[in-house]
């Protein structure tokens, strides 16, 4: 059996997870002089956009209208193929951990990439809380916050193969004390414009993946609640 947070309590416990401030980033060789701007510390969540989350997290429940904002008209593109790549409805999300790219698919055919900054985890699944681990796995976008690192895509993690892996870790011994499965994965922005770009010269995110925040304006005006999301190695 598996159990369930009360909403409240998975609401707070997440909120508290999203709190963190995330670490300062130097720029890469040959990137900009001197040190990159610290990122943003994550917006406070309000109760009602925390308790939304919570709700999400949990399969079947509805996302609440308030926080799902219309979508605005997508801009003509240049040609007749290009419109239709650009207007096409996305139905599935793909991360590629290796690459660090992240492909919308539209009816199996890939119509945008982005490269993404990741968690600092490394390779593999996310194994426990705290591990900065972006997770491997299909999962769906499970709603959304706007506001929260400008915008956030909630990731359905953990999935059931998630916790079972969990609790085999957890049984053999190989779980830090007082660390659970994970919680409050996503596909966010960073609230910045003065990021755009020189984020993603650094793994920064607690195990989430990060995109500009034009990007992931475009991400969620594209993409439906309950699209599939594929993250591999």
């Amino acid at each position: 059996m598996v159990l369930r947070l009360p909403a409240a309590l998975a609401a707070a416990s997440l909120a508290a997870s999203l709190a963190l401030t995330a670490p300062s980033m130097t720029a890469a060789p040959g990137g900009v002089s001197g040190a990159a701007p610290e990122l943003p510390r994550p917006v406070a969540l309000t109760p009602g956009a925390a308790a939304a989350v919570a709700a999400a997290l949990v399969p079947g429940a509805p996302v609440a209208a308030a926080l799902v904002p219309h979508a605005p008209p997508i801009a003509a593109a240049a040609t007749p193929a290009a419109a239709a790549a650009a207007s096409a409805r996305v139905t599935e999300i793909r991360i590629d951990k290796s690459e660090h790219t992240l492909d919308l698919v539209a009816d199996g055919t890939i119509v945008r990439s982005y490269r993404v900054a990741l968690g600092p985890g490394g390779s593999g699944p996310k194994l426990y809380e705290g591990d900065r681990r972006t997770p491997v796995g299909t999962y769906r976008v499970a709603g959304r916050i706007k506001g929260l690192f400008h915008q956030f895509l909630v990731v359905s993690y953990p999935n059931e193969e998630d916790r079972r892996r969990f609790a085999e870790l957890r049984r053999r011994g190989e779980v830090p004390p007082g660390r659970g499965v994970g919680h409050g994965i996503g596909i966010h922005g960073v609230g910045g414009a003065q990021h755009a770009g020189v984020h993603k010269d650094t793994d920064w995110t607690l195990g989430c993946i990060a995109l500009d925040d034009d990007e992931i304006d475009e991400v969620a005006r594209r993409t439906p609640d309950g699209a599939k999301i594929v993250i591999t190695d």
